[in-house]
């Protein structure tokens, strides 16, 4: 069997290439779903992690969020190891400078030492030393700050001036402060301090009570999983493209190798005949997987490694800031693939061969029928999936009702698999369907497509696979995108707030913010300066009709009751004292209103009201505040800043709500681009089971084309027909996985989303799903060309001489 090992594999190398190809591309579809995987934790460790990337160890509180760090004893703790230990927090105190108060100023640890800091620095220098401080970009433009500049920070007996040395970015939200001063000087206002964790690097040693130590990746997963709403994101798209790796890497391997020994079944039986046992047949086809599966998941390896890295590099290329960050070469999964490629080649190459061992040579060598649904075997089938179908919607359903991500992978697993068990049934009555709108001169497609039920169903596998999942991601990202934007909308609905407590706007600065790099929409805010009871200085009182142009919200902010008035809850901070429902008189000159009191946030230091309320307040209502929608991909720190050039001169301040957008949308990023990155990869896999199965079906069919080719069928009539088959094939297999891949959607949607998402709305984007399907379906057309042409070049008498 030795001789008959080596002279399949040269005999059949073509055919095998064809096998070799699914699985590389399998294999490396594993490993690129790993290697970017690798680069989002980075990417997020990056940001979120930034304080903790050089430790060992992070020390929190055990029951966070519910509790926290004792100060005392983390001031211990961190004290105890010097210089290995670096503790995150901050401390909410009165500030002021060039003689007027800050709203509010949160001051934060910056270590001297370059290892433990994680600021970056904009401009200027880092603290040293007491009496220095480096503020936050950001805050720096929203109070007027400078290099250079003294600041006042406490009150009474422990207030300390600082100077600003320098001014800094800060990438990770939760340890976020408007200033930083050195360690040994924040200790200053120890009583006013909320630490939330503190890096270790070495041996952490006796905890202190109440807390626990983590690695830095799970200090940040816990952090990132906390902010969504108890959704571990990232976790959750790894399990699902995982899943859906294994799932279609099993299907194409298994479809390619099915078709490929179907063709082989008379050569099996003839070694039977010759006297070849059942084991020796078996034998000889596992050496042959075995060869193909080891080089081609070395193949898929290494491709894998190349692609994940490359897609990195080409995401951070195409996105304004650097969302993925450096990845680790992710061994487990290289190991992983390697695994999943070589063990899936093995039982594919034996499942088919089953029917050849198991009945006599001379049965094998019969000509092979279809599958008769009204026989035993072909009732198996249809039960089967029916179990499936019926067990798989019944897991979906428990899974939106608790909310359980195991339960959604099994049961959407436990669906697609019944639909493709239903395949032979099913398929061949749309494609029916489908054909009979073509009229005569589809029939003989429509009918050669049909004949064979199995066949037709395996051919369509690898292409419903591919348009389910492209169908259900793109839902999927399109529904969490616009519910996130809406979530957002309504926090920040204005991206950048110009608002001037004094003189009004004129017409010539509204013109220079307009003209200004990264401003797409901007306008003018009528109202008047008014003392409001509840807050120290006078504010702008405005109304503003025409704000949805560039509120993010459509303008729902500023749509208030006649007798309300709408306060920014964030411009204000902690010297708000109003809250909703209370009754405040505003007045402006000699003109007064009892108003009720709404909040919301997003628009800066400004009340809004209605048309009716500014009337009853003043006759000649002027500009007060300029209201700015930034342009896609604008940079917060350079528009801020060349809007905060505009706005001193005048006397006006600046609200940023772009830094938030970033933030958020910076996270958004980096699983938008690694869903879309595992997606092209996954869309490579099935076109390569289409290419493969429809090509391997047509040289099955050598002898049938050259009887049609001799009973007066041309070479163009033999492509057509070949080609209206491949669209028929197409696009029944198209438009069924996008039904499922909504489906699919839709139950990610209750079962993921709305958890991240209390208010989020299902989004289907019809545009993209359209040119998903265009494409789907030429891309099936596409596959059979080559086929096609290689039929037409074999002559009648040369096919019907074929065995």
């Amino acid at each position: 069997m030795r001789t008959v090992f080596l002279a399949s594999l040269r005999t059949h190398t073509r055919r095998y290439v064809a096998a070799a190809v699914a699985v590389a591309v399998a294999v490396a579809f594993v490993v690129v779903v790993g290697v970017l995987t690798s680069g989002a934790h980075s990417g997020l460790m990056d940001g979120l992690g930034a304080p903790y990337r050089n430790a060992d160890h992070v020390v929190s509180a055990a029951g966070w969020p519910s509790s926290e760090l004792d100060p005392k004893a983390a001031i211990a703790f961190t004290e105890r190891h010097g210089e290995n230990a670096a503790a995150t927090g901050r401390a909410t105190l009165p500030a002021r400078a060039n003689g007027r108060r800050i709203s509010e100023t949160t001051v934060g640890p910056i270590a001297t030492s370059e290892e433990w800091r994680w600021q970056e620095l904009s401009s200027g220098r880092f603290p040293a030393r007491t009496g220095e401080a480096a503020v936050d970009v950001y805050f720096a433009l929203a109070e007027n700050f400078a290099v250079g500049d003294r600041v006042r920070i406490g009150e009474g007996a422990a207030a300390r001036d600082v100077q600003v040395v320098g001014l800094v970015e800060s990438p990770s939200p939760p340890a976020q402060a408007s200033m930083y001063v050195t360690w040994p000087q924040l200790l200053q206002w120890r009583d006013h301090l909320h630490l939330n964790a503190v890096a270790v690097r070495g041996e952490v040693g006796q905890l202190p009570e109440g807390t626990k130590a983590q690695s830095p990746e799970g200090f940040a997963a816990e952090r990132l999983t906390y902010v969504q709403n108890r959704v571990n994101t990232l976790s959750v798209m790894l399990l699902l493209f995982v899943g859906i790796a294994l799932f279609v890497s099993v299907l194409v391997i298994s479809n390619t190798f099915s078709i490929l020994f179907a063709q082989r079944l008379r050569d099996f039986a003839l070694l039977r005949c010759i006297g070849a046992t059942r084991r020796q047949v078996v034998r000889s086809v596992r050496r042959e997987a075995a060869v193909v599966g080891v080089l081609a998941s070395l193949a898929g390896t290494l491709v894998g490694v190349g692609l994940g890295y490359g897609l990195i590099a080409l995401i951070d290329a195409l996105t304004p800031t650097a969302l993925m960050g450096a990845a680790e070469l992710p061994t487990l999964w290289l190991l992983g693939g390697f695994a999943v490629g070589l063990v899936v080649t093995m039982v594919a190459s034996w499942l088919p061969t089953r029917r050849v061992v198991r009945v006599s040579p001379l049965a094998a060598l019969r000509p092979d029928a279809a599958v008769d649904v009204h026989t035993a075997t072909g009732l198996v089938r249809p039960a089967l999936a029916a179990i499936l179908l019926v067990t798989g919607l019944a897991l979906l359903g428990v899974a939106m009702v608790q909310d359980s991500t195991a339960l959604m992978v099994a049961g959407g697993g436990s669906v697609f698999a019944g639909v493709l068990l239903f395949g032979p049934v099913l398929v061949p009555r749309l494609i029916g369907i489908t054909g009979a709108l073509l009229g005569p001169a589809g029939r003989l497609a429509t009918k050669n497509a049909v004949r064979d039920p199995r066949r037709t169903a395996t051919t369509t596998a690898s292409l419903l696979v591919g348009v389910t999942l492209t169908t259900a991601v793109l839902t999927g990202m399109a529904t969490w995108r616009s519910s996130l934007d809406e979530q957002i909308g309504r926090d920040h609905p204005i991206d950048v707030a110009l608002t001037s407590p004094k003189e009004p706007v004129t017409t010539d600065l509204l013109n220079r913010v307009r003209h200004t790099p990264g401003v797409e929409q901007a306008i003018s805010v009528d109202g008047a300066v008014a003392r409001v009871a509840g807050l120290d200085e006078p504010i702008p009182v405005v109304t503003a009709p025409a704000v949805a142009h560039v509120a993010r919200d459509g303008g729902a902010f500023a749509r208030v009751e006649p007798g309300k008035i709408r306060i920014d809850s964030e411009a204000f901070g902690k010297n708000l004292s109003l809250r909703p429902g209370d009754r405040v008189t505003v007045r402006v000159g000699d003109r007064r209103a009892q108003l009720q009191v709404a909040v919301g946030t997003g628009w800066g230091p400004a009340g809004v009201v209605a048309p009716e309320t500014l009337a009853t307040l003043t006759d000649a209502p002027e500009p007060h505040a300029i209201w700015i929608r930034a342009s896609s991909g604008a940079d917060p720190a350079r528009l801020g800043s060349d809007l905060d050039e505009l706005a001193d001169p005048v006397g006006a301040t600046i609200e940023n709500g772009l830094r938030t957008w970033e933030s958020l949308d910076q996270q958004l990023g980096i699983y938008t681009w690694s869903a879309l990155g595992l997606l092209g990869i996954a869309v490579v896999i099935a076109l390569i089971g289409i290419a493969n199965t429809l090509g391997l079906s047509v040289l099955e069919r050598v002898r049938e084309h050259a009887m049609l080719r001799a009973l007066g069928l041309t070479r163009r009539q033999l492509r057509r027909m070949l080609a209206t088959e491949a669209v028929l094939l197409s696009v029944v297999a198209t438009l069924l996985g996008t039904m499922i891949g909504v489906g699919f959607a839709w139950v990610g949607y209750e079962t993921i989303v709305k958890q991240a998402l209390s208010d989020a709305t299902m989004h289907v984007p019809w545009l993209s799903l359209g040119v998903v399907v265009l494409i789907a379906s030429l891309a099936g057309l596409l596959a059979a060309v080559l086929p096609a042409r290689r039929a037409a070049r074999v002559t009648p008498a040369a096919g019907l001489s074929l065995d």
